[in-house]
C-alpha cells in the first residue's frame, strides 16, 4: 500500500508512444483533484525540508496547513532567481545529498548561478515529460532524433537526450557547434526529428545554403525548438527552408528542464502545459497580487507537484505569456509562445545574460568605461547584440579597441556568446538622471533603422 507522499509524487513511468498517460485523459475536475494532492505534499515537503521556504512561509504567516483548495497556492510567497542564488549551491535541496542523482546549474560569472538537482525520480518524471513532447511533436517508432542541445550543466542537451530514450526513440548525441558535422551526421543517419535552439537550426540552414545543399532534402521532418524565444516569422522561415514542422518546447532549469510544456505539430499554437506536475499562474506584471484569468497578458509563474530534490513553489519566470485553453489535450491548459519578459534579461542564441554581466567584464578593460548600452537586432534573421562603449578620455581609440577585443573574448568565455563590441568617443553615450537605459531591441524594426554601427566591427 503507497504511503501519502508516494501516492502523491507517483507518475506514470512506462511509456508508449501509442498510447497516453493517464493523466492526459483524465477529466478536469479529476486532474484538478490530484493537483491539490500533490500540491499539498509538495507545500508540507518544501516547509519541513527546505529551511528558505520554512523562513519565508513563517515571515509570510502562512503554513501548509493553510492550503486547502488550488485558490489558497496565492496565499503563499513567491520564489525568485536571487532566492536560489542566495542559497547557493544546495541549501535549497530538500533531500540529502546521497539521494541526489544529477546537478545542473545555469551560466554564471560572479560563481553564483542557479543550481538544481534531481532525485532518481526526478529524472524518471524528467523523461517522462520530455517523451510527452516528443509525442505531440508527431515522434513515431523508430524515428531517430538528432540532439542539437547542448550537452553539460546546461538542462537541454541531458534532459532531450533522455526523454528520447524514453520514448522509445534512438537519440543522436550531437550536442552543439561543429555546424559541419552536425550537417554530414544528418545526412548520414537519416534522423526524422530534431532538437536544438531555433537559431541554431538557422544556422544550420545558412551553412548548407552557403555549400550548395537544399536543406529541404534533408531527412528531417520536425523540429523540437526551444530554450530562447522565437517569433512565428522565424517558424516560417525554419519551415519552408527544411520542409519541416517546426514546433515548441518549454522548460526552465529552475523548474526542471526541457518539457515543462510543449507545442502539437497538429495545432501549432502554443504549448501543452503538463499541469499534472506542473501549476501555472499568470500575474498581473504590475500588481504580483492579483492573478490574471485565462486569456491575459502577464508573468507566468509556476508551481512544481512533484519534485523532491527541489521542490519550487510560486517560481517568477519573469516571462510573460497567456494561459489558453487545452486543444491536444482538452483537460491541459496551454501557453502562448514566450516572446518576451519582465526584467532586463537577454537570451541570446539560448544563452541567458544580464547587462550587470558584461558591465563586470567591461570594466576589468582598463581603456573602458562605465558608459555604455546593449542593443538588439537581428539582420540576417538571427539575433545579434552589440555593445556600445565609450573609451576613457586618457586612452587612444587603438587602445580601446585592443580591449574591446579583449572583452568580446572574455564574453565568449565567461558567459558563452559571440558579441559585437563597437567603442565610441568620450561623452557619446546618452546619460540619464535617473535609472540608466541599457537595452535598444531593435529586432522589430525595418533594418533600415537600425544604427549605423550595427554591422560588425570586430569578429
Amino acid at each position: 500500500m503507497t504511503t501519502p507522499r508516494e501516492k502523491a509524487t507517483a507518475v506514470t513511468i512506462p511509456f508508449d508512444l501509442d498510447t497516453l498517460d493517464p493523466e492526459e485523459q483524465m477529466s478536469r475536475q479529476e486532474l484538478e483533484a490530484l493537483q491539490l494532492e500533490r500540491l499539498q505534499w509538495t507545500v508540507r515537503h518544501a516547509y519541513e525540508n527546505v529551511p528558505m521556504y520554512r523562513k519565508k512561509f513563517d515571515e509570510h504567516g502562512v503554513s501548509p496547513d493553510d492550503l486547502q483548495s488550488l485558490e489558497d497556492l496565492a496565499k503563499f510567497p513567491f520564489t525568485t532567481k536571487e532566492d536560489l542564488r542566495e542559497n547557493y549551491p544546495f541549501k535549497t535541496f530538500a533531500v540529502p545529498m546521497d539521494q541526489i542523482r544529477r546537478i545542473h546549474a545555469s551560466s554564471g560569472t560572479t560563481g553564483r548561478p542557479t543550481v538544481v538537482g534531481y532525485t532518481e525520480h526526478d529524472l524518471d518524471v524528467w523523461a517522462q515529460v520530455v517523451a510527452r513532447v516528443l509525442r505531440l511533436a508527431g515522434a513515431r517508432k523508430g524515428d531517430r532524433v538528432h540532439n542539437a542541445y547542448g550537452y553539460g550543466l546546461f538542462t537541454g542537451g541531458l534532459g532531450a537526450h533522455d526523454g528520447i530514450e524514453r520514448a522509445g526513440l534512438t537519440v543522436i548525441p550531437m550536442s552543439g557547434g561543429q555546424t559541419a558535422r552536425q550537417v554530414q551526421m544528418m545526412a548520414d543517419f537519416e534522423p526524422r526529428i530534431i532538437m536544438c535552439t531555433p537559431s541554431y537550426l538557422l544556422t544550420i540552414l545558412d551553412y548548407m545554403r552557403q555549400n550548395g545543399l537544399d536543406a529541404r532534402n534533408t531527412s528531417i521532418e520536425i523540429a523540437i525548438l526551444g530554450a530562447e524565444p522565437w517569433s512565428e516569422e522565424m517558424r516560417r522561415e525554419i519551415e519552408s527552408g527544411f520542409d519541416l514542422k517546426a514546433v515548441d518546447i518549454y522548460g526552465l532549469s529552475e523548474l526542471m528542464g526541457p518539457g515543462v510544456a510543449g507545442e502539437s505539430a497538429e495545432f501549432q499554437n502554443g504549448s501543452t502545459i503538463w499541469e499534472d506536475l506542473f501549476i501555472p499562474e499568470i500575474l498581473d506584471k504590475d500588481d504580483l497580487t492579483k492573478v490574471l484569468p485565462d486569456g491575459e497578458e502577464g508573468e507566468l509563474v509556476f508551481t512544481s507537484l512533484t519534485k523532491e530534490a527541489m521542490p519550487i513553489i510560486r517560481y517568477r519566470t519573469k516571462d510573460l505569456s497567456v494561459l489558453m485553453p487545452g486543444d491536444a489535450r482538452p483537460n491541459m491548459r496551454r501557453m502562448r509562445k514566450v516572446r518576451s519578459r519582465t526584467d532586463d534579461m537577454i537570451i541570446l542564441r539560448g544563452v541567458n545574460m544580464f547587462p550587470s554581466q558584461i558591465e563586470e567584464l567591461a570594466l576589468n578593460q582598463r581603456a573602458l568605461s562605465p558608459y555604455y548600452h546593449l542593443e538588439l537586432t537581428n539582420p540576417k534573421r538571427m539575433d545579434e547584440l552589440t555593445v556600445v562603449i565609450e573609451r576613457r578620455p586618457e586612452f587612444t581609440m587603438e587602445e580601446a579597441e585592443a580591449c574591446a577585443r579583449a572583452l568580446q573574448s572574455d564574453i565568449k568565455v565567461r558567459i558563452g556568446s559571440s558579441v559585437r563590441i563597437h567603442v565610441v568617443d568620450p561623452n557619446t553615450v546618452a546619460r540619464s538622471e535617473g535609472k540608466a537605459k541599457r537595452i535598444y531591441d531593435y529586432r522589430d524594426r525595418d533594418h533600415s533603422e537600425y544604427p549605423a554601427h550595427h554591422l560588425p566591427v570586430h569578429r
